[in-house]
């Protein structure tokens, strides 16, 4: 394999330095606007570097509106959203990992069918439900308030995951049909000649040489589910029910919009999707990597 001259590598780490200012930057405002009082912000909107900083906002959202200090005198009132800020935290993570596991466990045997018995109407019928989804969400809202409210599933944790499982579902088959049809048949036949059935050879031998490009998918799956925001926002209109994303959209108003709340609940939710890809970045990169390679 030929060497880059040290030019090349210069200018490719140049461009890698130009790709990460242009992704990180712009959460350095909301950094800053999330260690500022709403008074403060509003004084100087020019200001790069407040005066003042206050962890505040983040007490406020952690303690569910309880922990207002003096910071927030003068804001006449709050939204109720914040109220429900550590349960909607809980829910999302409940809708998340549900999400993910079901999904996983689902498109794992659909897309090993796909790979393996090579049937003609699996691949149209895959095609035809990832052309559906290019349909906007919006447009299927309607149909889907009123399918799911005949079902009783409205006002549901579980009808939240069933919509998004069924919205997911597509493209986790789509990412995992490449992977699982680049592994070596000669492995399953070995494993079947020594006994093993179809289902046994999946789970024994497949599903492990698949856990990069599973540990990959299931978190593309998790990090959608987890800022999704239309599904749960029309699927329920109870606080109890609500997720991270609908009490980020009440904190815009008719009468007020809380920047500073706004920026400090955004860096809270982007959280724990940071610590999921800092956790698993090695399996990602494999599993991203390895159907490129082995295709």
């Amino acid at each position: 394999m030929r060497r880059l001259s040290w030019r090349r590598r210069l200018l490719l780490n140049a461009l890698n330095i130009l790709a990460l200012c242009f992704l990180v930057l712009p959460l350095l405002p909301v950094v800053l606007g999330s260690l500022q009082s709403e008074k403060t912000i509003q004084q100087d909107v020019h200001a790069l570097i407040p005066d003042q900083f206050t962890l505040a906002n983040f007490r406020l959202i952690l303690s569910g509106g309880k922990d207002k200090g003096l910071i927030f005198d003068q804001i006449s009132y709050l939204p109720a959203s914040i109220e429900q800020f550590p349960n909607a935290f809980l829910n999302s993570v409940i809708v998340a990992s549900s999400v993910t596991l079901i999904t996983l466990a689902i498109s794992a045997l659909s897309a090993y069918t796909i790979a393996r018995m090579n049937l003609r109407w699996t691949r149209a019928l895959l095609q035809t439900s990832i052309f559906s989804r290019m349909v906007p969400l919006i447009v299927l809202m309607v149909p889907l308030y009123v399918l799911f409210r005949g079902f009783g599933l409205l006002n549901s944790l579980g009808g939240i995951v069933l919509a998004e499982v069924g919205f997911l579902l597509p493209y986790a088959i789509l990412i995992l049909t490449p992977y699982f049809a680049s592994l070596p048949v000669e492995l399953e036949e070995a494993a079947r000649l020594d006994g093993c059935s179809r289902f046994g050879a999946l789970v024994r031998i497949v599903l492990p040489l698949t856990r990069p490009a599973l540990a990959s998918c299931g978190v593309i799956m998790f990090i959608i589910s987890w800022h999704e925001l239309l599904i749960p926002l029309i699927l329920t209109n109870k606080p109890a029910f609500m997720t991270v994303p609908v009490v980020l959209a009440g904190l815009v108003s008719d009468f007020f919009v809380f920047y500073t709340l706004l920026m400090a609940l955004c860096l809270i939710g982007l959280l724990p999707t940071v610590v999921l890809v800092l956790v698993l970045q090695k399996y990602i990169v494999a599993g991203l990597t390895a159907g490129a390679v082995k295709g």
